[in-house]
């Protein structure tokens, strides 16, 4: 399926600002159906003279009349004299008689999409951008609710908006999604002054469970939120009188007696004149304990890291000590490259302590670790000029310990074996990433070695094992023409999720 920015680009031409619109419009199209008991279909004009749906929302609170997608059809030869007419006159335009689909009487109306390209006091669009058309059901008809006949105001006012180019409104911060209320959670409906002329069940039940006893209609909404925070040692969100007066379209959690409630209003408008507000209100409480959780556990994963670091730290150094103090020269050899070895498992975990993911960035990581050619080349008398080129990107920890080892004992390789009697040197690293594999070269200046004849020592037999067998990639040792050495080393990165699953 594609998106809806996909199917703009290839049929119509919007530019990059009505998109955005389009986006910020689509973000609130289940908000909107949800409102209005009612399909909402988004079409843009396409370059071909027709329209295309590049959105569809089906509303949770009555039955779908669609259960085959929209997105990326034509408009339907019985609506596009009606959606045409809505473009061409910037005005909303309603059936004259019902619209029968697959047997079933419809009611349709068209709502011209116009674009307000700044902020307020600025004109809207000389002409609309889109073209939305509300669906609804004809065949349930039985006397609606207060309920329903206040969704369906509410849907009307938004409609309107949208007609005028004041909705979605471009003062509003982004937010997240996680936790945000909708239609069925519950709304409060406020008049010019912030007192309540309508409250769901559900919105009015979340502010009795944090203490508030009685009826909200008639109430100021302000108030109530100033009775129930009242006396309570907490931080109270600086535009919270901003949210619970109806004057900015924000977003801002309550809470009291251990309860917390989200709170999201839009302002509503006509002619440019506020009228009043939508306050749409959710019960967040296990949401939020969930992410006080998660933030918890990523505390801990990093404070465990941060530990870890520092153990593997200790562990180097006490290695060192014990090789300035050893007398052979093979063991005090073993003891550097052992140390060699903790400190770059280190550095992995040094990086992971720093942020949320589990993910690093191994250019960073890679870049510490070829620190450790310095104090390599200097025990063997060699100046070594070290070269990296390419990218590895961002890589989970499952990949990033070993091939960091890995490297780290090929680099050291590379220099001591390598560029072994040489005065100086050159080590290049080349890292090239696709989506299937990640290759890297790790070539030196040096001398060479016999085709075909690959070390079996206790560094290669390390190398193999993390690329062959934790990375499930492989290995490839061969002499340069003329002189110098060239490992490569191909890691699938989809090696992981397979053994996974």
């Amino acid at each position: 399926m594609s998106t809806l920015s996909d199917l703009v680009h290839e049929h119509s031409d919007a530019d990059e600002t009505d998109i955005e619109w389009l986006h910020l419009l689509l973000a609130d199209g289940q908000l909107i159906a949800d409102l209005a008991f009612a399909d909402i279909v988004l079409w843009v004009p396409t370059r071909a003279g027709t329209f295309l749906a590049v959105g569809h929302a089906r509303p949770s609170s009555s039955a779908t009349l669609f259960y085959r997608d929209f997105v990326g059809q034509e408009v339907r030869p019985e609506w596009r004299s009606q959606v045409t007419e809505a473009f061409e006159t910037a005005a909303i335009v309603d059936s004259s008689s019902p619209d029968w689909y697959e047997e079933t009487p419809t009611r349709v109306r068209a709502i011209p999409v116009m674009r307000r390209p700044g902020r307020d006091g600025e004109a809207v669009s000389e002409h609309p951008i889109a073209i939305i058309t509300r669906h609804t059901n004809l065949s349930e008809a039985r006397m609606p609710s207060r309920q329903e006949l206040t969704f369906n105001e509410c849907a009307n006012d938004l409609f309107a908006m949208i007609a005028a180019g004041d909705f979605p409104d471009l003062a509003a911060p982004s937010m997240p999604r996680r936790g945000a209320p909708r239609a069925s959670d519950g709304l409060v409906r406020l008049d010019l002054d912030g007192t309540v002329t309508f409250a769901s069940p559900n919105g009015l039940s979340a502010f009795n469970r944090m203490g508030f006893a009685g009826e909200l209609e008639g109430q100021s909404l302000a108030t109530v939120t100033t009775r129930l925070l009242a006396g309570r040692p907490q931080q109270v969100d600086e535009s919270l009188p901003l949210v619970v007066t109806g004057r900015a379209p924000w977003r801002t959690d309550i809470e009291s007696r251990g309860v917390t409630v989200t709170l999201r209003t839009i302002p509503l408008f006509r002619d440019g004149t506020r009228i009043g507000a939508i306050v749409l209100v959710r019960d967040v409480t296990e949401v939020r304990h969930q992410e006080r959780e998660l933030i918890t556990k990523d505390a801990t994963i990093r404070e465990i890291h941060h530990r870890v670091k520092n153990n593997l730290q200790t562990v180097a150094s006490l290695l060192r000590i014990q090789a300035r103090r050893s007398h052979a020269e093979s063991t005090r050899e073993a003891l550097t490259q052992a140390m060699r070895r903790v400190a770059a498992i280190a550095v992995v975990h040094d990086t992971l302590s720093e942020g949320l993911s589990q993910n690093v960035d191994f250019d960073v990581v890679f870049s510490r670790v070829l620190m450790l050619i310095a104090e390599v080349a200097s025990s063997h008398n060699t100046v070594v000029h070290p070269r990296s080129t390419g990218t590895f990107g961002t890589l989970p920890s499952e990949y990033a310990t070993p091939l960091a080892l890995a490297l780290t004992e090929l680099v050291t390789n590379a220099v001591e074996h390598g560029l072994e009697g040489r005065p100086d040197g050159e080590v290049e690293i080349i890292a090239s990433r696709s989506d299937e594999a990640l290759s890297v070269k790790v070539r030196d200046n040096g001398g060479g070695m016999p085709e075909g004849k690959v070390g079996s020592g206790l560094g290669t037999q390390i190398v193999r094992t993390l690329i062959q067998g934790e990375l499930g990639g492989t290995i490839d040792w061969h002499t340069l023409e003329g002189e110098g050495t060239e490992v490569t080393i191909d890691v699938p990165l989809l090696y992981l999720q397979k053994k996974r699953a």
